[in-house]
Formats: C-alpha cells, structure tokens, sequence
C-alpha cells in the first residue's frame, strides 16, 4: 500500500475509533437513515433482490417506495412532538379524502396512498399503514410504531421464504444436486448496519454475505449481533479478496470520507473483486464538473461530481444506472419532498463479457449437477 493511503487509513481509523461502541451502533441506523424508509436502503436491497430471486416483484417493490415517502413524512411530524389532536385531524381528513387538516396540508401522494390501502400486490397484502401509525402518534410511538415501521419486513420476509437456494449442508454427499449462490462483499458495513435488515428481511438468506470494516469496535458490534456472519477489520484500499471473488458489493456512505487518492483506491479495489454488479449510495454529490474537496478534520466530506464518479466506475467495467433520490421520489410516488437533495444511488453491473462469463459459469454448473 502507498504510504499516503496507510497514513490516511490511520486517519480514518482514530477517527472512528474515537466513539463508544454504544453510539456506533446505533449511527446511520435511525430518523432519516432508518434503513427500514430511507431510500436508498430499499433501493440497495431491491437491487439484490431483483438479481437473485427468479420472481418478479415489482409491484411490491413500487409499494415499499410509496410506504417511505408517506411514513418519512409522518414521521417528521412525531419528531416535532405532534399532539395527539394533530394526528386524529390528519387520521380525519384522510378518511374524508381530503389535503387539508385544519390547516395543515397533506401531500397529495399521501391521500392518494390511503385511499388505496389495503393493497394487493404480487400476491399480498399490504395492510393500511397509515391508519395505524396515525391511530397510534405520537403516544404510541414505542411498539405500536415500531410494527407499523416493520410492516415490509414482514411482507418481504413471507415472500422471500420460498425463493432462495438452500444452504449447502457441512454433511451432505458429494454428488447432491446445489444450485449455486450468490456472494455480497460489503466494504466499510459498519455494525452491521445494513445487513441487519438484510437478514431481517430475509435477504440474507440468499446470499453468502461477508462484511468489513476499518474501526475493530464496528466489528464486535456486528460479531456480537451475528455470530454466525463473516464479519473482519478490513481496509477498503486492499480488500484481502481474489479478483472477482464476490458476485456484488455493497457500499453506502463512503467514497465521501475519503481523499481523491483514496476514493480512486476503492473504487479500483471495490471493482475489482466485484464479478456481477454493485450498489453504491452517495449522501453528498452534485451534478458538477469537479469534485468539491471538503477536509473535515482527520477525514473529509466530500461533494462529489456525479458524472466523474460514473466515468471512474466505467473505466473499471461498471456501467448502469444513476439514481438521483429526490427525483427517483417525484417521479415513482409523486413526493416532492426529500432529507437530502444531494443523495444519489449507483445501480451498476458489470460489463456484458463478464456478465456473459458469469452466466457461463452458473450455467456449467447446473450442467454438471
């Protein structure tokens, strides 16, 4: 490794390793970043989804969508301590199919999605969410909430159940037929903080997960939350990996944290474990020309240029699709309103040679089973 990028890494290691292990638990888990409505979560396990069960799910995923725009938007109104009063007016006018509660507009997006609940797709129903949350706000924000926030947890969980490929068995023969399955990588996964709703969702079931990170407290975190889970301090400048020895990778909230140097480093390293495609979430990019360089103490908070990111990942053979949040919100639930007009989603898969290789592979495999 250059010296610049172990100087860096020790940077980055202190930085982190400054918190208790209590508060890196609970960081990017929370509010706006609940992974159960924060969008580029549901995008990110849509991705896998998509890629690894052979049904087709789209109109489920469609409604996980709507269900975070309208459940981010009530939930701003519990944060600001919303009277009981306010929540029955809201539970009012919804009822009555009405935008307005005594004075409080409602999001078109919102009525609209009550007066669609329950409702079917592919194959389940999605109960009225709204109508429990509201029913229970703001005094029930403890368990009440807490099953209305799970509601697709335990849809995607019900419907996941039946697709993945099992597990090979430490005891079973030799010659017992295997389909094979799919590896996720996840550099910097923090404690677990994704994966957690990976496997709460039953995601995890469908693949063969391994995750790292820098800071050894995330890391016991992870261990001590899964056991079973090959979690390992890592460094995302030299993933300990063959080349393309994971199916997908899995990045959230770090190309921003590091120097120009050290983001070319990972982007290079991510790619070139990465066989099939990846998933990568930016919280500060902007369609400009250069990046912006933002050193914040002994890390830094980068703004990105969205289009240099999208050429930097196709040099390395990653192409797909760029996912502006704000935007992807208007135009799939009609929500005008977003936490972070600078959060983008990179949807990417490997180029059509090593797609096509992939498929060879799978396909010799079943054959020779």
């Amino acid at each position: 490794m250059q010296e610049l990028l172990r100087e860096e890494t020790e940077r980055l290691a202190r930085c982190w390793d400054q918190h208790a292990p209590a508060w890196l638990g609970a960081y990017l888990i929370a509010g706006v970043e609940d992974p159960r409505l924060n969008l580029q979560s549901i995008l990110s396990r849509h991705f896998l989804i998509r890629h690894s069960c052979p049904d087709s799910l789209g109109a489920l995923m469609t409604e996980e969508y709507r269900f975070s725009a309208c459940l981010n938007w009530l939930m701003k109104l519990v944060r600001r301590a919303t009277e009981r009063e306010e929540c029955d007016a809201i539970l009012h006018a919804l009822r009555k199919g009405a935008d307005n509660a005594e004075g409080l507009e409602i999001p078109l997006f919102v009525v609209q999605t009550y007066a669609e609940l329950p409702i079917q797709a592919n194959g389940v129903t999605i109960p009225n969410y709204l109508e429990s949350f509201l029913s229970q706000a703001p005094e029930g924000q403890g368990g009440g909430i807490e099953s209305v926030l799970n509601s697709f947890q335990l849809l995607w969980r019900n419907v996941l159940a039946r697709g993945w490929p099992a597990k090979p068995d430490a005891g079973m023969p030799v010659s017992t037929p295997t389909i094979p399955r799919v590896s996720l990588i996840e550099p910097a996964c923090g404690s677990a903080n994704d994966y957690r709703f990976l496997h709460a969702y039953g995601i995890a079931e469908g693949f063969d997960y391994a995750g790292f990170d820098l800071c050894p407290k995330n890391i016991e975190n992870a261990r001590a939350l899964f056991p079973q889970t090959p979690f390992q301090v890592g460094n995302v400048f030299e993933i300990q990996a063959e080349d393309k020895a994971y199916d997908f990778c899995l990045v959230h909230d770090l190309l921003e944290h590091l120097s120009i140097d050290g983001m070319h480093a990972a982007v290079r390293e991510i790619c070139r474990v990465t066989r099939r495609g990846m998933v990568i979430g930016f919280f500060q990019m902007e369609e400009i020309r250069d990046h912006l360089v933002r050193p914040v103490d002994e890390y830094h908070w980068n703004l990105l240029s969205m289009k240099k990111m999208r050429d930097l990942f196709r040099e390395y053979g990653f192409t797909g699709q760029v996912v502006h949040i704000g935007t992807f919100l208007n135009q799939e639930v009609r929500c005008d309103e977003t936490h972070n007009p600078n959060a983008y989603t990179f949807l990417l898969h490997a180029s059509e040679t090593a797609e096509s290789d992939l498929c060879a592979h799978r396909a010799s495999a079943v054959h020779r089973e």
